[in-house]
């Protein structure tokens, strides 16, 4: 039954950085409500779609007055009407409202924030959760990976590295994963105690943020955290990297450069790099090895590194075009899904089906300015992702996440089982 949109209201939020961001609510005909507040990056790649913001002296030009009038004018006369329950309509609908390939006029954290409370709404109008509403088959929970070492964009640039995660691959639960990740992160604040580390500073997405005499001293601490809680490296507990080179290229040298360790490497030299810590560490995921652009340097790690997950986020930006790319030349094997690099959820729903088609395995991905919503949980679960990432098992903006996960394990009790990700094409 057709339930159309009736009204939108939105307003200016703040997320987990402290920074404006748009909330808003879609109210359909039939009575049905739903909210979302939308999230923002740090680490942005140069591809993603674009946030509007005020400019000026509020929130220090962060404010984001103009985008949360464009939802409630622009954008509600766009979607005015439409089935909430047609996801599609919708968001083509405020696509074309806005008229560019990127989102900037009207602004894509507008538009996202519109896209995601009708999808809310057309769940209310069904009566369903959200994971059952955006469902069209079997569910399975997705395998957490956790944030328990950061620098970067996400902790002052305290590590070249920007994320240093880990994969609990031996839990058979949702339940068992998440509190086994919480004995390696209290056993790395030990390691790091007795190393003498600075570890005071908590990076944006809940990680550690310590001070380090090199990238590679985090796999030693990591390593060392999985010895004192008793776990199986390899097949207990595994470890991921979110490199984000991105931030350290300079194209116009060739090079990448780590400040921490004064290093300056090319392409090649840095996977050779990321070869020698596989083959010392369990690591089964590596995210943004080369740089956004660096299509030659992601080919040579594709090749290099092809018994692990080579997960593209800055390299595919939830792009469908920028992933059959990808897929084409042979580029990766996996993509990371941001819905708000890309603008709706249809189309990062699209990246999806298009990557899983292709062989790609999927991961989607919270934002370091989250928000304490939760619907990225049912999203995971209901489109089949097989692995999330949201950052630590701390701060309330990453926990609601884990806690709906942990909700919908328990609703679903034996209905549903835990993902079992291969992490690449060796494995």
């Amino acid at each position: 039954m057709s339930d159309p949109i009736e009204m939108i209201t939105a307003f200016e939020a703040l997320d987990s950085r402290g920074r404006p961001t748009v909330g808003c609510t879609v109210v359909t005909r039939g009575g049905a409500r739903g909210r979302a507040i939308v999230p923002s990056g740090a680490s942005t790649g140069s591809h993603e779609a674009r946030e509007l913001r005020d400019g000026g002296a509020r929130y220090g030009g962060y404010g984001v007055r103009r985008a949360v009038a464009n939802a409630e004018g622009e954008l509600f006369e766009a979607v005015r009407g439409i089935d909430v329950t047609d996801q599609g309509a919708v968001d083509r609908a405020l696509r074309e409202a806005d008229g560019t390939v990127d989102g900037g006029r009207l602004g894509a954290n507008a538009i996202l924030a519109v896209s995601v409370a009708a999808a809310q709404a057309a769940a209310a109008s069904r009566g369903l959760p959200l994971y059952a509403a955006v469902s069209e088959g079997l569910r399975t929970l997705p395998m957490p990976m956790i944030n328990i070492i950061s620098g970067g964009a996400h902790a002052a640039r305290a590590l070249d590295i920007q994320d240093f995660l880990v994969v609990p691959v031996g839990a058979a639960t949702f339940a068992e994963a998440i509190e086994t990740v919480a004995r390696v992160r209290a056993a790395t604040g030990e390691v790091l105690r007795d190393r003498g580390a600075t570890w005071a500073l908590v990076a944006d997405e809940g990680g550690y943020g310590p001070q380090l005499s090199s990238n590679r001293e985090a796999l030693e601490v990591l390593s060392d955290a999985f010895e004192r809680a008793g776990l199986a490296p390899g097949d207990d507990i595994a470890v991921a990297i979110d490199v984000a080179a991105t931030q350290f290229h300079f194209p116009t040298e060739g090079t990448y450069i780590w400040e921490t360790e004064n290093r300056r490497m090319r392409a090649d030299e840095l996977v050779e790099e990321l070869v020698a810590w596989s083959t010392d560490f369990p690591i089964v995921s590596i995210e943004d090895a080369l740089a956004e652009d660096d299509w030659v340097g992601w080919r040579t790690a594709t090749q290099r590194l092809d018994a692990i997950q080579l997960l593209g986020d800055d390299l595919f930006v939830t792009s469908p075009d920028r992933l059959r790319r990808g897929i084409e030349e042979g580029v990766a094997n996996a993509v990371l899904v941001k819905p708000n690099q890309i603008g709706t959820l249809s189309e990062a729903r699209e990246v999806v089906e298009i990557a899983h088609a292709a062989g790609y395995a999927t991961v989607l991905s919270a934002r370091s300015g989250e928000t304490e919503d939760h619907w990225l949980a049912d999203l995971a679960v209901g489109w089949n992702t097989g692995q999330l990432k949201i950052g630590s098992t701390m701060r309330s903006e990453r926990t609601a996440k884990w806690n709906r996960v942990l909700e919908i394990e328990r609703e679903l009790g034996e209905d549903i089982e835990l993902a079992r990700p291969t992490f690449g094409t060796g494995s």
